[in-house]
C-alpha cells in the first residue's frame, strides 16, 4: 500500500480576515500556520504533501512558504485550482470569480495525489499534533483504495471558537460506534457569557450548543474512491449551480460526504483529538495564534525555526 499523502487547500482568499492567510507569518522565523502543519504531518509519518494553490498567488506563495518548505524533509508537490478547470462542454459563467469549492480543489489535485490514501486540511488552520497522528494511523490501517471507509478529525466546539466574531462550524452527529451520521452546518456560531449559541434568522433567536459538541474543522481522510466520486458527480453539480447560483455556488467536501452517507455508500469514522484548534478567521485572532505557537516553542514542542 502507498503511504498516505497530505493534501493542503491553500487556494482560497480570506475575505473576513482581509488578506492571504496562507502566507501570513505567525512563527518566530516568519513561518505560516501551513509550515507547522507540514512539520506535524512529517512527525506523524507523512512523507508527501500536495499543496493546492492558484496561479494568482503562485509567485507570492513560492517566495515565502514555498521557499521555506523547499528546506523541509517533506516531498512537496503543487496543484492548481483554477475556475477554468471544468469538464468538457462546460464554461465559466460571465462574472464568476469565486472558486468552485473544496471538492473541486481536491479534484484539481487528483494527478498529484495518485492512488494513495490521503488526508485533506485547510492551510490556515492549526490542527495540533494529535490530529495528524490519528488520521495517519487510520489511513495506514484502513488504506484499501477501492473501499469507502473514510474518516474525519473531530474537535470540541469550545476549543474552536473565537472571541472576535462568529464562525461557521459543522456540528457532528455520530452513532454509538463513533461513525458520522450527519453534519449540521451552523454558519453563525458565537461565544457569549453563558456559553456558545447559533442563529439561523440573523440574530432574532438563538440556540445553545454544548461546548463539548464535536465539530468538523475540515480535516478529512479519504481513499481513491472519493476522487472518483468527485469526478463523477461534478457535472451534476455544475448542471444545477449554473442555473441556481452561477456566480457563487460551491461544491463542498462535506456536502459530497453527506450525499455518500445518505446513499449508504460510505462510512466516516470520527477520530478525536484533545488539542485546541487555532486559526485566524479575523485579523484580531492573529496575536493569539502567535502567542500560542511561541509558548509551544518555548515548551519544546517545536524548534525555534522549523526548517533550520
Amino acid at each position: 500500500m502507498e503511504k498516505p499523502v497530505l493534501v493542503v487547500m491553500a487556494a482560497g482568499m480570506g475575505s473576513r480576515y482581509g488578506g492571504l492567510k496562507q502566507i501570513d507569518p505567525v512563527g518566530s522565523q516568519g513561518e505560516a500556520i501551513l509550515d507547522y502543519s507540514i512539520y506535524d504531518a512529517y512527525e506523524a509519518g507523512f512523507r508527501t504533501a500536495v499543496i493546492i494553490i492558484k496561479e494568482a498567488i503562485r509567485e507570492d506563495f513560492m517566495q515565502t512558504v514555498g521557499k521555506r518548505l523547499a528546506k523541509s524533509p517533506m516531498e512537496i508537490r503543487y496543484a492548481y485550482q483554477e475556475l477554468t478547470k471544468l469538464p468538457e462542454g462546460y464554461s465559466v459563467p460571465e462574472g464568476r470569480t469565486k472558486p468552485w469549492g473544496t471538492s473541486h480543489a481536491v479534484l484539481c489535485a487528483r494527478e498529484a495525489i495518485g492512488d494513495a490514501p490521503f488526508a485533506v486540511l485547510n492551510a490556515d488552520d492549526y490542527y495540533g499534533k494529535a490530529a495528524f497522528r490519528e488520521i495517519y494511523r487510520f489511513l495506514c490501517e484502513n488504506g484499501d483504495a477501492e473501499d469507502y471507509g473514510y474518516c474525519m478529525v473531530g474537535y470540541e466546539l469550545g476549543k474552536t471558537v473565537t472571541d472576535h466574531g462568529s464562525v461557521a462550524r459543522g456540528v457532528c452527529v455520530t452513532d454509538s460506534n463513533g461513525y458520522l451520521v450527519d453534519v449540521a452546518e451552523r454558519t453563525r456560531l458565537e461565544k457569549y457569557p453563558g456559553g456558545i449559541h447559533f442563529t439561523e434568522d440573523d440574530g432574532k433567536t438563538w440556540t445553545d450548543v454544548p461546548e463539548d459538541a464535536t465539530v468538523s474543522m475540515n480535516f478529512w481522510g479519504y481513499k481513491r474512491s472519493f476522487l472518483e466520486e468527485i469526478q463523477a458527480r461534478f457535472p451534476a453539480f455544475l448542471d444545477d449551480v449554473l442555473v441556481s447560483n452561477p456566480l457563487k455556488g460551491e461544491f463542498y467536501l462535506p456536502k459530497l460526504v453527506a450525499q455518500l452517507l445518505a446513499e449508504k455508500k460510505a462510512t466516516v469514522k470520527v477520530l478525536h483529538t484533545p488539542d485546541k484548534w487555532f486559526g485566524v478567521t479575523y485579523a484580531a485572532d492573529k496575536p493569539l495564534v502567535v502567542d500560542a505557537l511561541k509558548k509551544m516553542t518555548q515548551e519544546g514542542e517545536y524548534p525555534d525555526g522549523l526548517w533550520g
